[in-house]
């Protein structure tokens, strides 16, 4: 082969691209071609919608506020708003739901496949990896957001871009904290095994009732609503409270926030950094050769 017949080389930012993309290729092959996985992004969803559109639709016509229309849909009236907001709290719910999801149990792929091993010894870069999964949970919370919206505007008249321009900021700030969350509980995996693996699938469900998702923090016992308050997802599900009541945008709540977040975000990288760092220095890689 001549010099000029040899492929060109790619420059390090192409690189770089490319083992992204081919991450995120990676995961999405192993959701197409495990059918049971589509129960963790459409089912479920569902499910839920169902369940808590149906009972904030009871609660509205038992207290008079909610009239049947033809098909089986509903048109809530000016009375109780719960079924608005337990419609719109699992809408937003899931987009954190979904990511943390994706993200975490993209890298246990890597654990059942044995692969972490294959993974260190590539140039793949850490970021690179992060940002590969990440993309594939973009996608992934995309199509379990777009199947919960579909069905609450079906079956319950509910219709999530009524929020307006307020839902961009709120969706942004859910997403961080779900990959925040994840970044935590892979940090987990790596350093206890298996036996953290639990914390992917329940450590939201720690988080869901401190957030006020379908309620005020205020209702909460008062030993928990200091620390309800101090969570960013808090601060997140109020503000999408306030847009689904037809509120002003409630940009106290969003700075708080943001502000939050990123915290969040910071310590959950640097505690993913520690126990990388301690994974590598015990070799507990040999777990998964």
């Amino acid at each position: 082969m001549s010099a000029t017949d040899a492929p060109e080389l790619r420059g390090p930012a192409a690189a770089g691209a490319h083992r992204v993309r081919a991450v995120a290729r990676r995961h999405w092959l192993v959701l197409r071609r495990s059918p049971h996985r589509i129960f963790d992004v459409l089912v479920w969803p569902v499910v839920d919608t169902l369940l808590y559109g149906s009972i904030g639709l009871f609660a509205a016509k038992a207290a008079g506020g909610g009239t049947e229309t033809g098909g089986g849909a509903a048109e809530l009236g000016t009375g109780p708003t719960l079924a608005v907001f337990l419609l719109s709290g699992t809408v937003l719910w899931h987009l954190v739901h979904q990511t943390q999801i994706s993200l975490a149990t993209g890298f246990l792929e890597e654990t059942w496949s044995r692969n972490v091993i294959g993974l260190l010894s590539t140039p793949l870069r850490g970021w690179e990896y992060l940002a590969g999964v990440g993309l594939f949970a973009l996608v992934r919370t995309a199509l379990s957001t777009l199947a919960v919206a579909s069905l609450a505007f079906a079956a319950y008249a509910f219709d999530v871009t009524t929020l307006g321009l307020g839902l961009i900021p709120v969706a942004a700030l859910l997403l961080l904290c779900g990959w925040a969350v994840a970044l935590a509980v892979v940090g987990l995996v790596l350093r206890y095994g298996s036996g953290a693996e639990a914390l992917v699938w329940g450590g939201l469900s720690v988080v869901m009732p401190l957030s006020g998702v379908f309620y005020p923090v205020s209702t909460l016992p008062a030993p928990l609503r200091p620390v309800a308050e101090a969570l960013p997802t808090t601060h997140v599900f109020a503000a999408g409270r306030a847009l689904a009541g037809d509120g002003p945008t409630p940009w106290h709540e969003l700075a708080v926030a943001t502000l939050g977040t990123a915290a969040l975000l910071v310590l959950a990288l640097f505690f993913l950094g520690r126990m990388l760092a301690s994974f590598r220095r015990r070799g507990l890689v040999t777990r998964y050769s």
